[in-house]
């Protein structure tokens, strides 16, 4: 989906100077390919949009989310069984605010999200608010050094957060948007545990130095929620933290695009920490060794 406009009479407001925007002008229920089409464009250039006063039923949510691909259920929350596409999750007094530490959806997996497209239909007077980070940016603006090393490292993920450590997956500490090109760190508080070249500590050290810089201001932009608000963004080049400093109620409702395999940057440079060889990029006997041995929380 690509070469094709931005529809011309789309109002759209940038929310902040490194990602985000506010879209009006379009009923995301009546949306057609072209519309789509237009839409994807605005996500590749603002990486996360937001639609206010759209209202959608869960029925148009996923009609609106098949024009950018295939959906997919979640692998660790509830779902309806006719729809299992589509989720809803509620929280109360920020309790059950799941996402409330820095992440990338499902990066454990092997293909973790594209895109994902949520819908607040109920949210507090005051806070719920929630924060996305553009890490392409913080990417760009590390020293060169950190970039050089940062590109032929890799990093162990889990579904630890969601009960699930057992689910592991190894990505490229950097990866390459394949639309854009745009390289950018793809690690996380939440789901990432440590880096396999390095040893406990220097991954310990690195890893938090790097989650921290993601979420530098200058990278973030801030979102207050209203119903019927429609947000979609791009999972490969950013993350997001729900902010649980609310009183009342939070349901949002949620349907996710398949995603595509994390490319590298470069292959690894260096094997993992404590072995003699670099072959464990794929699914070989070393990274199944990886996937079984205990990993140290960064």
């Amino acid at each position: 989906m690509t070469g094709a406009p931005v529809r011309p009479d789309l109002d759209v407001r940038p929310l902040s100077g490194s990602l985000g925007a506010e879209v009006r002008g379009i009923a995301l229920a009546d949306a057609t390919p072209a519309d789509a089409e237009a839409i994807h464009q605005l996500l590749l250039e603002h990486m996360v949009l937001f639609f206010p006063d759209q209202h959608l039923n869960p029925d148009e949510h996923i009609a609106f989310g098949r024009h950018f691909g295939t959906l997919e259920s979640h692998p660790n929350l509830a779902f309806e069984s006719e729809r299992p596409e589509f989720f809803e999750l509620r929280a109360e007094d920020g309790a059950g605010a799941i996402a409330d530490e820095w992440h990338s959806d499902i990066s454990f997996e092997a293909n973790p999200s594209r895109f994902a497209i949520l819908q607040v239909k109920e949210c507090p007077e005051v806070g719920g608010d929630t924060m996305w980070a553009n890490s392409a940016k913080a990417y760009d603006e590390l020293s060169p050094p950190l970039r050089d090393l940062c590109d032929g490292l890799t990093a162990l993920h889990d579904a630890g957060p969601h009960l699930h450590p057992e689910k592991t997956w190894i990505h490229p500490v950097v990866r390459v948007h394949p639309e854009t090109g745009r390289r950018s760190l793809f690690v996380n508080e939440h789901f990432t545990r440590r880096i396999v070249e390095l040893s406990d500590a220097e991954s310990a050290m690195i890893l938090a130095h790097l989650c921290r810089w993601i979420h530098e201001p200058r990278f973030t932009v801030r979102y207050r929620w209203s119903a019927g608000t429609v947000a979609m963004w791009d999972n490969r080049t950013t993350q997001h933290h729900v902010l649980n400093d609310f009183h009342g109620v939070r349901v949002i409702q949620r349907v996710t695009v398949m995603g595509d395999e994390p490319e590298a940057a470069v292959p690894p440079r260096w094997p993992a920490y404590g072995s003699k060889t670099a072959t464990y990029w794929r699914d070989t006997p070393m990274r199944q060794q990886l996937k079984r041995q205990p990993t140290s929380s960064a």
